[in-house]
């Protein structure tokens, strides 16, 4: 299962929600035997790092999204 382009609203963060939403993501995969869920996030997406890093994921990878990112040291990390 690919978790993808999870956001929540500047005006609504701090609140608790973006680790709600993700600890749903993992009961609704495991609830339907998913053997992993996967997802990417930038270099730069400190506090997402920090999230999915609290919920238990662990990065498997990275790669640039280009020759310009390449260019830039701007990565795309994968858990």
């Amino acid at each position: 299962l690919e978790l993808k382009r999870m956001s929540v609203s500047r005006e609504h963060r701090g609140r608790g929600l973006a680790r709600a939403l993700c600890r749903e993501v993992l009961g609704f995969a495991r609830a339907r035997g998913y053997g992993a869920v996967v997802l990417s996030t930038s270099a730069v997406q400190v506090a997402a790092q920090r999230l999915y890093e609290g919920q238990g994921f662990r990065k498997v990878g990275a790669s640039y999204p280009s020759l310009l990112g390449r260019l830039l040291n701007f990565q795309i990390f994968h858990y």
